[in-house]
């Protein structure tokens, strides 16, 4: 076989994707590194006034193990200062020796607790006991059962969220904040209650919701989070979607589905990750993450190839005026910024291969070698498809070179490299032994 039969062998496949590979690491990597760490929310001690009506919820913020926040939206269970209920629950707040307070819960759960609305304070107490002691089952068995009777509860919501988190139960996280979403708009959209004037209503429902904004703040980025960990691709995409659905107008949303289009990929559904990306694009124009996501998945199909092209040169451009993340040092941002302006050239050097512009592709992908070299992966694609465009102008050595390089790092090309090398030793040898 001649330098022409070997390039036109590897012309077959220039960019790998036709072998399954998934080029989207990087993206999900990226954007999990980009993830916030959740925050921790101070304890709240509440005490106990004598001779007024208390919130039950208040009432219970002394002994809570799970963050608590603002006024109190739900079910309203007043209790009278002096009261059985009352002295039952500053004894079980009181209460240090664990084994004595779940005995005193289960009194309160048999005596008064089961009176009226009051087993929404027992099943309360048994959700903070179960948190405090870290047994997440029954902590979560007794939130549902909350749920049951006080189905707008922010603040089970909240130690449901918490529960499921420390449980590593991503779905359960989701599933709980999803409840939690529903709460909120059912309270925001609750029109006035007999007898109250709308303005009024109005301004004590923002009041309320002002004062809970940490408590929802904590629930988004605890959802995220959760849905973030979730180890399987398709899966962690499902989840971060449903996030941004419950949540369209929380900070987290646009990275949600930014890393739900890429897992969407990374677990082989392309029409998922379009109808993300896309979505997400039609929305916010100048999203780096989609502008390059959608340039690798659009460089090697003929059809699309003015839009990868497009979004190539637009994800270059506005690197250069990019800010940088919070949470990011100096050396951290230049190394982001040079990889994906590296993965833009590398997407703009396929488009030219396809377009049969292989001078232009040596120079782009030249161009991206050096950015992309801390990626092992990205590094080797791109020294693959620097290859192929070398060959296509009978550039062999260079193209050996290139391959070889390629088959230098761990990566899916590794194997891809060595193949087209090793095809390429054996025809010089066949060639050698002719007479």
């Amino acid at each position: 076989m001649h330098d022409k039969q070997f390039a036109n062998e590897i012309h077959s496949d220039p960019s790998g994707k036709r072998h399954g590979i998934s080029p989207v690491k990087d993206f999900v990597c990226l954007a999990r590194r980009a993830a916030l760490r959740c925050r921790q929310y101070p304890r709240v001690e509440v005490p106990m006034r004598h001779g007024k009506w208390l919130s039950g919820a208040l009432l219970l913020l002394g002994c809570t193990a799970s963050p608590a926040f603002g006024q109190q939206i739900g079910k309203f269970v007043a209790i009278q200062a002096g009261s059985e209920v009352d002295h039952a629950l500053t004894e079980i707040n009181a209460a240090t020796d664990p084994a004595q307070k779940l005995a005193l819960i289960d009194k309160f759960a048999t005596g008064p607790g089961s009176e009226g609305d009051n087993p929404i304070l027992a099943d309360g107490l048994y959700v903070d006991y179960y948190i405090e002691q870290k047994n997440y089952d029954k902590a979560l068995e007794y939130g549902d059962k909350l749920f049951a009777l006080d189905p707008d509860s922010f603040q089970n919501a909240t130690n449901m969220i918490r529960a499921a988190s420390e449980k590593g139960d991503s779905e359960r996280v989701v599933g709980y904040g999803e409840k939690a979403a529903g709460i909120l708009k059912r309270y925001k959209d609750a029109p006035a209650p007999a007898g109250a004037s709308a303005p009024v209503w109005e301004e004590q429902k923002a009041k309320t919701l002002e004062s809970n904004k940490d408590g929802i703040a904590y629930v988004q980025q605890a959802v995220y989070n959760g849905a973030l960990r979730a180890p399987d691709a398709g899966k962690r995409a499902a989840l971060l979607t449903r996030f941004a659905q419950a949540f369209p107008d929380s900070p987290y949303t646009s990275q949600a589905l930014g890393v739900a289009a890429t897992s969407y990929l990374q677990a082989q559904n392309a029409p998922k990750m379009l109808e993300v990306a896309n979505g997400l694009l039609a929305k916010d124009p100048n999203n780096l993450g989609m502008l390059l996501l959608l340039s690798d998945y659009y460089c090697d199909k003929t059809d699309q190839l003015a839009k990868a092209d497009s979004y190539a040169k637009k994800a270059i451009s506005l690197l250069g005026t990019a800010p940088k993340p919070e949470g990011l040092t100096d050396d951290q941002w230049t190394q982001q910024k040079g990889l994906q302006k590296g993965l833009a050239l590398s997407s703009l050097g396929q488009v030219n291969i396809e377009k049969k512009d292989n001078a232009q592709a040596v120079e782009n992908l030249k161009a991206a070698a050096p950015l992309l070299k801390p990626d092992d992966g990205s590094y080797g694609r791109n020294q693959y498809r620097l290859g192929y465009a070398l060959l296509n102008l009978k550039r062999t050595a260079e193209a050996k070179e290139a391959f070889t390089q390629a088959a230098s790092v761990n990566g899916p090309y590794k194997a891809l490299a060595q193949d087209k090398l090793k095809a390429a030793a054996g025809t010089t040898s066949a060639r050698k032994k002719t007479p």
